[in-house]
């Protein structure tokens, strides 16, 4: 068993510091006492709606055996345009992790730090149980998923809509599969969807979209809440730099600051820091399309050149009409941040100035996430 495929039917953010420079003139600060407000209902709503709110009416979702191999199962990945997936040990009849994007990046790092030519040989001789063990040793991280003795961080069908937000907050994790099991020792499990603070977000926004009155710190400008990243103003001393790359960029330095950033996502700007793209970590999987990861090198392809891979040779660098760059102004309502961020896919909304589309600072889910479940 190489792919394992379920239907579905319906059964019924990196931490960030807000500059004051972020405050507009004439925007002052949101009281604490609204934000109060606005946390409270949430919560309320989020306490009453389970992971069953979060299944869709129909569709699939993509599993990867774990002795597949990792050359393989980023080609899957490729080809069904998805950035996750759980993996199924048939041995063990378990979910018993997830393969990211990020696995895919520190294997490429690993073999160009090594001096190795990225050979397709060397990635189909490393299953995915191999690689995930190896990663444990090498960096450190268990993941909480191939090793005997600890579980596939999931949620059940019946866990409230926050205790699943709060486990995506908590373990730094994406994406959390939602497993269903009737028997009480959890056999025969089945895989019914990948929560992610998006959809809980979407869940969020179309609620209290017709009753903002009841959610006051949905209608006031970002610029006024304690949220996001924001380049700092000149003269501000404790200001926290935004990272940002350059077109030229080498594609092994972006992916090392995306791993040593923490981040889902870099903005690419101009010389006068204007917007123009953004790489993630889910765009590193473009690198699978015609096998191009076998005859290139990190340190010599740029960013620039690394995302013509994913798009169409016609179109412009730079896609500010689709999902990839989320743009919104400083003086844009959280509502509408909200819903960007809603947007399947969407990690970060980038705040720019009007015109000139300026960097001025990055608001993620997670930042949202903490803002209204602290």
């Amino acid at each position: 068993m190489v792919v394992l495929c379920f239907g579905i039917l319906l059964i019924s953010l990196l931490k960030g510091s807000l500059s004051d420079g972020a405050l507009q003139e004439g925007s002052p600060r949101i009281s604490e006492s609204a934000i109060q407000i606005s946390r409270c209902r949430v919560a309320e709503y989020l306490n009453a709606h389970t992971g069953y709110d979060l299944l869709p009416d129909s569709g699939k979702v993509i599993a990867l055996d774990i002795n597949l191999p990792v050359k393989q199962s980023f080609h899957i990945l490729h080809e069904q345009g998805i950035p996750v997936a759980p993996l199924w040990d048939s041995f063990r009849g378990q979910f018993v992790g997830l393969l990211s994007p990020l696995d895919f990046i520190l294997i490429l790092r690993e073999l160009e730090t090594h001096g190795s030519n990225l050979t397709e040989e060397q990635l189909e001789t490393h299953t995915i149980s191999a690689w995930k063990e190896a990663k444990r040793q090498t960096y450190g991280r268990n993941d909480g998923q191939l090793r005997s003795n600890q579980h596939l961080v999931h949620a059940t069908p019946y866990e409230s809509l926050r205790g699943i937000a709060m486990k995506i907050l908590e373990t730094g994790i994406s994406t959390v599969p939602i497993i269903y099991s009737s028997s009480t020792d959890g056999s025969f499990p089945q895989l019914l969807h990948l929560a992610s603070l998006s959809g809980i977000l979407k869940c969020i926004c179309r609620y209290f979209k017709n009753s903002t009155g009841s959610l006051p710190i949905l209608n006031q400008p970002v610029c006024s809440i304690p949220l996001g990243t924001w380049v700092p103003k000149i003269g501000e001393p404790n200001g926290h730099p935004l990272a940002m790359l350059r077109p030229n960029t080498s594609l092994s330095s972006a992916l090392n600051l995306l791993v040593q950033a923490g981040v889902s996502s870099i903005p690419i700007v101009d010389d006068n820091d204007s917007l123009i793209d953004t790489y993630s970590r889910s765009d590193i999987t473009a690198l699978a399309k015609d096998k191009v990861y076998t005859h290139i090198r990190l340190d010599e392809m740029t960013i620039h050149q690394a995302l013509q891979l994913g798009q169409d040779a016609n179109s412009p660098f730079g896609l500010f009409n689709g999902q990839r760059c989320q743009m919104c102004l400083r003086s844009d309502p959280l509502l509408k941040v909200m819903e960007r961020l809603a947007n399947p896919g969407v990690r970060r909304v980038f705040i720019v100035e009007a015109g000139s589309k300026r960097v001025e600072g990055v608001i993620s889910l997670s930042d949202i996430f903490k803002l209204l479940l602290s």
